[in-house]
Formats: C-alpha cells, structure tokens, sequence
C-alpha cells in the first residue's frame, strides 16, 4: 500500500526526533495532526513540568511563545524549540513590565467596548507603583519578564487557592481581568485586576448559552475562567482544559456543551467516544494555536529551530514566582 505524504511526513518526524533524542509537546489546542504526531497533550504548565521530568535533549513545544518559554524555565538545560516563532498569545502580550505597548494594536478590527481602566501606556511596573507591597499574582499566561516581576503564578485552575494562600488582604492580578473577576467572586480579598482577555473566550455572550442549551437541552455548559463572569455564573462547570478533561470522563452526563478553544473536543471525543461534545461557539478558534502544523514540526526537529531560550536573570525569578505556586497545597 502506497503511503501517503501525510504519513510520510510523520515518519521523517519520528526518525529526525529519535535522532535529536527529542520529546514533542502538543497544547490541547494545537491541530489534530499535530496533538496525534506528540509524545504529550495537555495544558501549557502541565507539560513543561512533564518535559522537565523527563530525559531528553530537545523539547519542540507546539503552543505559542510562552510556553516554549516555561519550558525553558522549568528546562534550562535542554533546547527548546518553537516550531512556529510567530505564534504567539496576545493576552500575554496585553502586560509589559516596564516598555509599553499599543494593546488596541494587538486586535486590528476587535473593540473592547468597555475601554480599557489604564493608559495604553501602563506597565506591570507602574501598577505595581500605585499600590506598593501589594504581592502580584500572574497568570502562568504571560511572558517570562512579567513572571519574574511577579511573586507568585497561578493557573486558571488554582487561581483562588493562590491568592487565597498569601497573608494579603489585597492582591494585583494579571493579565486576565476574568480570571480575575471569577478569582475575586470566589474570595473576600480585594482584587486589583489588569485589564487583559483572551479574545477567543472573551467573545462568548450569555446569548451564546441560552442558544445552546436551546438546541442541546440534555448537555452540561463548561466554561473557561477566560469567558467573561457573566458566562462563568451561567455554567455548570468551571474549569481549566485539564480540569474538562478530568470532569467529563467522571461525569455521568452524555452531553456537553465546551466553552473553550475549539482544539479541545478532539480529545474530549478521542477520550469518551460514548459522549457526544459541542462548541459552544464554532468560532473558538486561536489563529495562533492552529500555526503550528506536521511541516512546522519536521521543519524544527531538521534545522533545530526555532530556540526559545529565557536569560538567566529572568528565568531564576521567574522559576521562583512558579516554584511558589506549586509550593501551594
């Protein structure tokens, strides 16, 4: 039987990772094609924690840029490749730590009609200014630079049990403003929020649900801590991707509505074939999760591109804000 090119191509990828004694990393956003062609799936943490576990020489993480950064934190002795150098996450980008960035700029043709509370000017820096000694809690979503200006990280998973951990009654947290509005409903602490989204869940609107339990009354709602609080207190569930992973294989419920990045369902379906899984919006989509692609990947492991690889100065603090979190039980 003739093999196709597609099948062909994975079979160079498996020979060129054999001999670069590499592990391939595939976010649960990422491309079919590219989640069954990884030695792991899963969230961005969760993998760079495995990879640092694990004996090799080359991670090539397929995500956006900063993950392939964690895992040069938590791997600083191993080469990290991005397979795509331009697939990048523009909340993350959304918080500088101390240059400024345009943030309309990052969206060409998306407004946020509720403006933005600080100048477009503002840096990690200047809001850690306004309110001193109050500890910053960041989002593992963010560049290396703003970890290591933080002093603790979270995950979407475990944001209320770190704040909730620190002896503060008054937290900054970053760069999500709903992960920070679900984190402040869920504890007495005040939290000071940046103004950042993920636009791929922040575009999910009440009318979204009611429409979909219309068309699949039967179905569960779960919904990320990226959608925005009014969709978080209309779900059932809510959850990191690991975290709906997790809830539907335990579930007794047949029918689930998925409030997330529309990667995710192809091993939602993969895990639990007896369950039937819908988007809650088609349009879930991240441009920048689906760059990444089998050429991406070949291209990587055969020219050793491209490194990700975090300086010392930044990574030592930025492994510090990490290492707390998950000194957090």
């Amino acid at each position: 039987m003739t093999m196709t090119d597609k099948e062909i191509l994975c079979e160079q990828i498996l020979k060129l990772k054999e001999k670069r004694n590499a592990i391939i990393l595939a976010h649960n956003y990422q491309r079919e094609e590219v989640q069954d062609i990884a030695d792991y799936t899963g969230d961005s943490l969760e993998l760079s924690r495995n990879a640092a576990s694990i004996k090799c020489d080359v991670i090539v993480f397929c995500g956006v840029n900063f993950m392939a950064e964690s895992a040069s934190i938590l791997s600083p002795d191993k080469i990290v490749l991005l397979p795509e150098i331009n697939a990048g996450c523009p909340m993350a980008d959304m918080i500088t730590v101390g240059s400024a960035r345009n943030l309309r700029a990052q969206f060409p043709g998306y407004e946020y009609k509720g403006g933005y509370k600080y100048p477009a000017d503002f840096t990690l820096r200047d809001i850690k200014k306004l309110h001193p000694g109050v500890p910053v809690v960041t989002y593992v979503n963010t560049t290396a630079d703003v970890k290591a200006e933080s002093d603790i990280c979270c995950t979407s998973a475990n944001g209320v049990k770190i704040v909730e951990s620190l002896g503060s009654d008054k937290v900054i947290c970053v760069p999500d403003r709903n992960l920070s509005a679900w984190i402040a409903k869920n504890t007495k602490k005040q939290v000071i929020a940046w103004d950042g989204f993920c636009h791929v869940h922040d575009r999910v609107i009440p009318d979204d649900i009611v429409n979909a339990r219309k068309d699949h009354p039967d179905a569960l709602v779960l919904a990320h801590p990226e959608c925005r609080i009014e969709i978080l207190e209309m779900a059932d569930h809510v959850t990191s991707t690991s975290g709906m992973l997790r809830f539907a294989k335990s579930s007794e419920a047949r029918e689930f509505i998925i409030g997330t990045e529309t990667g995710l369902l192809y091993k939602l379906r993969a895990d639990n074939p007896d369950k039937t899984f819908y988007p809650l919006r088609k349009d879930m989509v991240c441009p920048n999760m689906k760059k990444t692609t089998l050429k991406s990947v070949f291209h990587a492991l055969d020219t050793m591109t491209y490194k990700i690889k975090v300086p010392e100065e930044i990574r030592v603090p930025a492994k510090r804000a990490l290492d707390r979190m998950l000194e957090v039980k």
